[in-house]
């Protein structure tokens, strides 16, 4: 016996944002979600390099974390304030506590949560981390995990994301959206 067939779209009035860690695959999935629901997609770095007309390495080269903390946040309220769209943001923004509460308080939240070692093979891909410069990514996240897991916990929904195609998470994203 099939499944059900999955929904083509699902009704949304407000901003789904993708939270959790680097690599867990928050663009990716968040494009192909934004495709699925017929949103437009917006990736919360990319909008953030725009706006600071640098590179999110440079900015925490020339500045430092609070200050990219703070236009992060910025971008993503403008983000949440626009028209409904799926939004993928960087790894610490949840964790920014009036970040957080303006996510949850005007838009759904869905954790993407992912297996250490996953990760550490996703993000061995692309040297562009500043978090992970020059130290073990295995190491750095297990310890972004321990300290960021209680918060993206906070989340509306929790979904995880495995070595599969990203179109299975995308998947499961829309069987909790329908439940």
């Amino acid at each position: 016996m099939s499944a059900a067939p999955l929904p083509d779209i699902i009704p949304t009035d407000r901003s789904i944002i993708l939270v959790g860690l680097m690599g867990v695959g928050k663009s990716s999935v968040g494009r192909r979600l934004a495709e699925r629901l017929r949103m437009p997609f917006v990736d919360a770095d990319d909008e953030i390099e725009a706006a600071a007309g640098m590179t999110i390495a440079e900015i925490f080269e020339q500045f430092d974390e609070t200050y990219f903390r703070d236009g992060e946040r910025r971008v993503i309220a403008r983000l949440i304030d626009g028209p409904a769209k799926v939004i993928a943001t960087g790894g610490g923004a949840f964790v920014n506590e009036e970040t957080r509460a303006l996510i949850k308080a005007k838009a759904l939240s869905i954790w993407l949560d992912a297996d250490i070692n996953i990760l550490v093979g996703r993000v061995a891909r692309r040297n562009t981390r500043p978090l992970l410069k020059g130290k073990d990514p295995k190491t750095v996240l297990a310890e972004l995990n321990r300290v960021r897991g209680p918060l993206y916990a906070e989340a509306d929904l929790h979904i995880r994301s495995n070595a599969s195609p990203h179109s299975h998470t995308v998947d499961a994203i829309m069987k909790a959206l329908a439940a």
